[in-house]
């Protein structure tokens, strides 16, 4: 068997020869007259919103019916994963289609003072769309740095130096003492260079949270007005339903689930006005919509009653069918909603159970638009064309492999086929649901059969633990070898 490294060698190689997409064989007719091989790329990153949170996944008193619309036009993948169950880990996978364990964050969550950052060396989605002529924005939660006295106010830290061309959005998330409300502006320098600060202190300034998912919304919308006659990118990763809740006024008391049902039916309007608005400007055909959320519910606080963010015991979405949920390698910490709709090229009104993961979007995006990427630059995820459009592109992925990262960025647990170990169990509930898992005495699920991972078969399954267990130390030792681009400066 090839090592892992010089497979993801061989396949951020092969990046670089592909052509980008054309569709040739279009599901409209007018479609034939785009240029499909650059279409716009919207994705919207819900923060800590659960699979069972959307009605089309079955949820029986929260309406999302512009979410559903995206799944009836598009596919709804049924077996969707991040690549962390919390927040910055999450989001660096996406920009970069890389594990957590490259990033050389340290930890899956960082602060407003942490010293580390998305490095400058690291390719990430909107570096490469930006580098064949996408116009890039950012309309919400970064994330992935802070200046602060610990980084010497580092300028690479906020998303201008990450490919974005403008950005409206917070650092951190919201419930930081210190979280602003921050705006990319050239004649400005607060924080730093090239921002201005817009609010402060957050989880204590009620009318700008209250307002924060339409701020980003029109501003989002601005973006696309502006650039409707070239190709652009727009990440739109809402704030919400992180704790604590904020919705605007006209959401409150609209659904019979409560505030939690109010903020999701928000995002749920939000997202319709955006998808409206690419449709008025005539560009929704070509425009490829992806819908997901950065990590499972907040479970930790859904038997609190007293808590920095109140009573908690009815503002936490739902992970069910899965168990646990945000802080944990359970599937509810990493198995989320995913949607991907191209109505000039996607076949839509598809349930897909073939699983995928955030880290296949860069791969796939950067496929289907010719960018090119970095030689010497590790790719983890995968072309997922195939699933998308099938009747033009017949590559077998093979069977799907992940790794579940936790806390220091390190797996916990391994997926291959439908079969899961773990070697640990991560959940910041504390509650190991009757179980102990080690190197020693691994836990094997077979996931697809068990979502609740409720029994153990690895007394019954030893070839599968032999080979699980050698795909995480094979792994490791991957990485412990080549090390992140912060072991490197």
């Amino acid at each position: 068997m090839m090592k892992l490294n010089r497979l993801t060698k061989i396949y951020a190689f092969s990046l670089i020869t592909i052509c980008a997409v054309s569709c040739h064989t279009s599901l409209k007719e007018e479609s034939k007259q785009m240029d499909t091989s650059k279409p716009n790329v919207v994705i919207f990153f819900l923060d800590d919103s659960a699979y069972g949170d959307l009605e089309h996944n079955g949820n029986p008193t929260i309406k999302t019916p512009n979410i559903t619309k995206l799944a009836d036009e598009g596919i709804n993948f049924t077996q969707f994963y991040v690549a962390s169950p919390a927040c910055s880990a999450s989001r660096y996978s996406l920009m970069t289609g890389r594990y957590p364990s490259r990033s050389g964050f340290g930890s899956w969550v960082l602060s407003p003072d942490s010293k580390r950052y998305l490095h400058e060396n690291e390719f990430t989605l909107a570096d490469g769309l930006k580098s064949i002529g996408y116009q890039t924005g950012l309309f919400g939660k970064w994330h992935l740095g802070s200046p602060n006295k610990n980084n010497n106010m580092a300028e690479k830290s906020l998303p201008l130096a990450h490919g974005f061309d403008e950005w409206l959005g917070t650092n951190v998330s919201h419930d930081y003492n210190d979280a602003m409300l921050l705006k990319s502006n050239p004649k400005e320098n607060k924080p730093i260079s090239g921002y201005e600060t817009l609010a402060t202190n957050l989880p204590y300034d009620t009318l700008t949270m209250e307002s924060l998912t339409d701020i980003c919304t029109q501003e989002a919308i601005s973006f696309i007005r502006r650039n409707q006659n070239k190709p652009f990118f727009a990440y739109i990763p809402y704030n919400m339903p992180h704790l604590g809740l904020f919705v605007n006024k006209k959401f409150k008391g609209v659904s019979r689930n409560g505030i939690l049902g109010d903020v999701m039916e928000e995002l749920d309007a939000a997202i319709g006005d955006v998808c409206n608005t690419l449709t008025e400007l005539g560009i929704r055909e070509n425009t490829i919509i992806i819908f997901s959320s950065d990590n499972g519910p907040w479970v930790k606080y859904s038997n609190t009653s007293e808590s920095k963010y109140g009573d908690t015991r009815l503002q936490v979405g739902y992970a069910a069918p899965f168990r646990d949920g945000k802080g944990s390698t359970y599937e509810g910490g990493l198995r989320v909603p995913g949607i991907i709709s191209w109505p000039a090229c996607i076949q839509g009104n598809r349930n897909e159970q073939t699983p995928i993961s955030t880290l296949d979007i860069l791969p796939t995006l950067f496929a289907i638009t010719g960018v090119k990427v970095p030689v010497d630059h590790i790719i983890d995820g995968r072309d997922i064309r195939p699933l998308l459009i099938p009747d033009q592109y017949k590559e077998d992925l093979g069977e799907f492999k992940f790794f579940y990262s936790y806390d220091v960025n390190q797996p916990n647990a391994v997926r291959k086929g439908p079969w899961k170990l773990h070697i640990r169990i991560g959940s910041q509930t504390g509650n190991n649901y009757g179980y102990e898992a080690s190197r020693e005495d691994p836990l094997l699920f077979q996931i697809e059969e068990d979502l609740n991972e409720k029994v153990n078969v690895a007394d019954q399954q030893p070839e599968i633990v032999a080979d699980l267990l050698n795909q995480i130390e094979t792994y490791e030792k991957q990485i412990q070898e080549e090390g992140t681009y912060w072991d490197k400066k």
